[in-house]
């Protein structure tokens, strides 16, 4: 697959069922990984779901049964040219964050594999989140020169600032599923794929039940101090998009490549 077609590959869906549970998914064939134009979809599919009057709940997942989300598109992230460019690419992370911030519909992420990256961001998003046992986490951002800048305050809010900096710093190394739910980032951990759909169902048909008022005023509650995060996170994929273009980087992503 060449460049272009890698970076225009991709899906994001959305069904909904008869008690108004609402389903997000998201796809890319390397390993479900999120080019600026996938992000941009997926952002605009949650804040457009959740204004959905038919919508009392939404469940966040991807496709696929291995990797739950690699982050950042390789082939992108190289052809970035300049500061404009790398701005619009990482604020792609910063639009879906925020959008699931904003959203008034509770997000119960399902994550069946390995979140890396971006795909922690993506899990930190979400107001509860179960996982499977393969669920490890990595920020490897570090490793290619640039840093979890973006998705760092949604980790953190939901991690605390001890478990960031360890995830942030020891960059080339995956942590459990259990010690991300020990630390919040999964609330809890299942051992099969099925038992994880059997879990989020049974969740999300009970929050379907309750009061669709008083679980918008309880998320706004939760999310209380982000306010400025439509600021933040945009001046923070700023410092990735300079951070991108560095020597640094250019031969750390091309070594990746060429594993």
């Amino acid at each position: 697959m060449s460049t272009t077609d890698t970076l225009s590959a991709g899906k994001v869906q959305v069904t909904t069922d008869a008690h108004g549970i609402s389903t997000v998914s998201f796809f890319h064939p390397s390993h479900n990984s999120l080019p600026g134009a996938l992000l941009t979809q997926l952002a605009n599919t949650i804040t457009a779901t959740g204004q959905d009057p038919n919508t009392k709940v939404i469940i966040l997942r991807s496709e696929g049964e291995k990797t739950f989300c690699a982050g950042a598109s390789f082939d992108e992230l190289m052809a970035i040219q300049d500061e404009a460019q790398g701005l619009e690419f990482f604020s792609g992370f910063a639009k879906v964050i925020n959008a699931c911030r904003t959203c008034p519909k509770i997000i119960i992420g399902r994550v069946q594999g390995k979140a890396i990256g971006g795909g922690v961001g993506v899990a930190a998003a979400t107001d509860y989140c179960f996982a499977t046992a393969q669920a490890s986490v990595k920020l490897s951002e570090l490793v290619v020169g640039i840093g979890p800048f973006v998705v760092g305050p949604a980790v953190e809010r939901k991690i605390g600032q001890s478990a960031y900096a360890q995830l942030a710093l020891d960059a080339g190394e995956f942590r459990s599923a259990e010690w991300a739910r020990d630390w919040g980032l999964y609330a809890e951990v299942l051992p099969t794929a099925a038992e994880l759909d059997q879990a989020v169902q049974t969740f999300a048909e009970k929050l379907a039940r309750y009061n669709p008022e008083a679980l918008t005023d309880l998320k706004k509650v939760f999310w209380q101090g982000t306010e400025h995060w439509d600021t933040l996170l945009v001046q923070r994929a700023a410092i990735s998009g300079r951070l991108v273009l560095s020597d640094f980087t250019r031969a750390a992503i091309s070594q990746f490549k060429s594993r």
